[in-house]
C-alpha cells in the first residue's frame, strides 16, 4: 500500500509516494519512495518531469503531449506511467491533495466529493494563486484514478486553535459572522515541523516561533504545539513580504489606487504577482538571484525581507509571552544562512544567539541546531515535508 501526496499549482505538479508500513492501528507513513515535480504546465508550456527515487540520482524527462491534449492530462499520464513502471509494488490506496483554504467549512482533512468541491470553490477568491488549481487537480486526479479516494488536506486546519482575539477583524460584526476573519496558512508545513520538534526538541512544548520562508512566507507562534498566532489572515496575502506578494499593506493604499482608477484585476495582479521581492527589487522573486546581484535595489529587497521577518517574530513572541525556540523552514529558511544570521542578530534582545559556524553548515537537507551554547533561545533549521503530513491525514481515512 502507498499514499500519493500531490500539490497542484498553476504551472506545476509536485508529488511524493509514501509507503504504508505496519498493520492495523500500528500503520504509519514511511519515507517517500519517490519525490518529484512536473513543471511547464501553463498553457503552451513544455512540461518536464523531474523526480528522485529513494537512494538514486535525480532523473528528468520531457512529458509527451499529444495533439489537442491538455498538458495537465499529459502530466498525469506521465506520472501514472512512472508509478506503474517503477513502483507497481506500491499500490496507491489514496491520493492526498494540498488545498490552501478550507475556510470556515473544514477544520480537518476531508474525503472529497462533488459537494465538497463545490463548497471549496466558493473560496477561490481568497487564494486565487492556489485554490482554483488545487481543486482542478483534485478533479483531474479523480477522473484519472476513479477508484482511489481523494482527500483534501488544508493549510488552514492547523490554525483551528487560534482564539477569537486572533481571528477577529475590527470590522462590522455582521461581516465577521459571514466568515470574514483570519484563518492562517502554511498549516501542513507547521504541522510537520511541530511533529519534528516534538520528537527532537524537548523545549518545544513551550513558546515556539516557526518561520516558513519561501516564495510564500509566514510566521506562526505555538505553545504546546498548537497554533496561537500567525501572520497570514483572511487570505494568503497578509503578514510578511513574499516572492511576488506584498504582505501586510495599509488598506488606505488600495482605496488610493481605486481613486486613481485601478480596477479589481489590476489591484489583484499588483498584490499577488508584482509585489514582494520582485516588486521591490525590480529584478527577481528568487532570493538566490537577489543575493548574487550587485544592484542596490536587490540588496534593499533582501534587507526589507529580513526586517519584516524580525518585526513579525517579535510581534508573535509578544503574543505568547516570550520565546524558547525559533525555527526556520521553507526554501529560504532552510537554505539562506545569511538571512538566518541577520534575523538572529536582530533578535538578541529576546535571548537569541546564533552560532555562525553551525549556521553556515546547516544546508537544509537535515534537522540542525544553529544556536550558540550560551543562547537562551534554541534556534533550529527544520526541512519541511508537507506531503508527508497530507499522507498521514489520508491514511487516517483508510
Amino acid at each position: 500500500m502507498s499514499i500519493l501526496a500531490v500539490n497542484a499549482g498553476s504551472s506545476s505538479l509536485k508529488f511524493a509516494l509514501y509507503p504504508v508500513q505496519g498493520e492495523g492501528s500500528a500503520r504509519c507513513i514511511g519515507e517517500a519512495e519517490v519525490t518529484g515535480n512536473i513543471e511547464g504546465l501553463e498553457p503552451s508550456g513544455q512540461p518536464r518531469i523531474s523526480y528522485c527515487a529513494k537512494g538514486q540520482a535525480k532523473a528528468s524527462a520531457a512529458v509527451d503531449v499529444q495533439p489537442a491534449q491538455d498538458v495537465f492530462d499529459a502530466a498525469l499520464d506521465t506520472l501514472k506511467a512512472l508509478l506503474a513502471s517503477r513502483f507497481a509494488h506500491l499500490q496507491v490506496q489514496s491520493i492526498a491533495h494540498r488545498v490552501v483554504h478550507g475556510g470556515a467549512f473544514y477544520s480537518s482533512s476531508v474525503r472529497v466529493t462533488p459537494k465538497e468541491l463545490t463548497q471549496l470553490a466558493t473560496l477561490n477568491a481568497l487564494a486565487p494563486l492556489h485554490q482554483p488549481h488545487n481543486l482542478a487537480g483534485i478533479s483531474a486526479f479523480a477522473e484519472s484514478f476513479p477508484e482511489v479516494p481523494q482527500v483534501a488536506c488544508f493549510d488552514t486546519a492547523f490554525h483551528r486553535t487560534l482564539s477569537p482575539l486572533e481571528t477577529t477583524f475590527a470590522i462590522d460584526k455582521k461581516l465577521t459572522e459571514q466568515g470574514v476573519r483570519r484563518y492562517g496558512f502554511h498549516g501542513l508545513s507547521y504541522q510537520y515541523v511541530s511533529q519534528v520538534l516534538k520528537r527532537e526538541v524537548p523545549r518545544s512544548t513551550g513558546r515556539v516561533v516557526m518561520a516558513h520562508l519561501g516564495n510564500g512566507a509566514s510566521v506562526c507562534a505555538t505553545t504546546d504545539h498548537q497554533s496561537r498566532a500567525t501572520t497570514m489572515g483572511f487570505s494568503a496575502l497578509d503578514g510578511l513580504m513574499m516572492g511576488t506578494r506584498s504582505g501586510a499593506l495599509d488598506p488606505g493604499v488600495l482605496l488610493y489606487l481605486m481613486e486613481q482608477g485601478w480596477g479589481h484585476d489590476q489591484i489583484q495582479k499588483l498584490l499577488y504577482k508584482q509585489s514582494g521581492l520582485l516588486g521591490v527589487s525590480g529584478e527577481s522573486a528568487d532570493m538566490r538571484t537577489l543575493r548574487a546581484s550587485s544592484s542596490d535595489d536587490a540588496l534593499f529587497a533582501t534587507e526589507l525581507f529580513s526586517h519584516r521577518v524580525v518585526r513579525e517574530v517579535g510581534a508573535l513572541s509578544a503574543c505568547i509571552g516570550g520565546l524558547d525556540v525559533l525555527v526556520f523552514t521553507g526554501g529560504i529558511g532552510e537554505h539562506d544562512a545569511v538571512l538566518r544570521q541577520q534575523v538572529g542578530e536582530s533578535l538578541t534582545y529576546l535571548g537569541v544567539q546564533v552560532n555562525a559556524a553551525r549556521n553556515a553548515k546547516a544546508a537544509g537537507d537535515r534537522v540542525a541546531s544553529i544556536h550558540a551554547d550560551n543562547s537562551d533561545v534554541e534556534v533550529w533549521v527544520v526541512p519541511t515535508d508537507e506531503g508527508r503530513v497530507a499522507a498521514q491525514d489520508a491514511l487516517a481515512f483508510l
